[in-house]
């Protein structure tokens, strides 16, 4: 989180990392389940996309986990400005505030 974030609250720090952590454990799970071939050609196509999908969540996490041990977590990073508790909250592993967010699907 971003230094403001550690000072007034650190418990809301661990409650975040203790999510993510969480989070990259389900994925990993799933990634493993998906991985397992289960000889279904017509499910190939399929299971190809949700393994993409979570291969990109457990690196979006694993990021948000090291911007934590960087102390760069909250930090919007193309503004530098600071992301809300609340849209963490949401999307933990959130790297942009909301308006930098939009600006970035433009």
């Amino acid at each position: 989180m971003s230094t403001d974030l550690h000072r007034s609250d650190p418990q809301w720090l661990t409650q975040a990392r203790a999510t993510l952590t969480g989070e990259f454990a389900a994925q990993t799970a799933r990634l493993t389940e998906l991985t397992a071939d289960t000889g279904d050609p017509a499910e190939a196509h399929t299971r190809s996309a949700l393994i993409a999908a979570t291969r990109q969540s457990l690196a979006q996490i694993t990021d948000a986990l090291g911007r934590m041990a960087d102390g760069s977590y909250g930090s919007c990073q193309r503004c530098a400005g600071r992301i809300p508790p609340e849209r963490l909250e949401i999307l933990p592993h959130a790297t942009f505030c909301v308006p930098c967010q939009q600006r970035q699907n433009g």
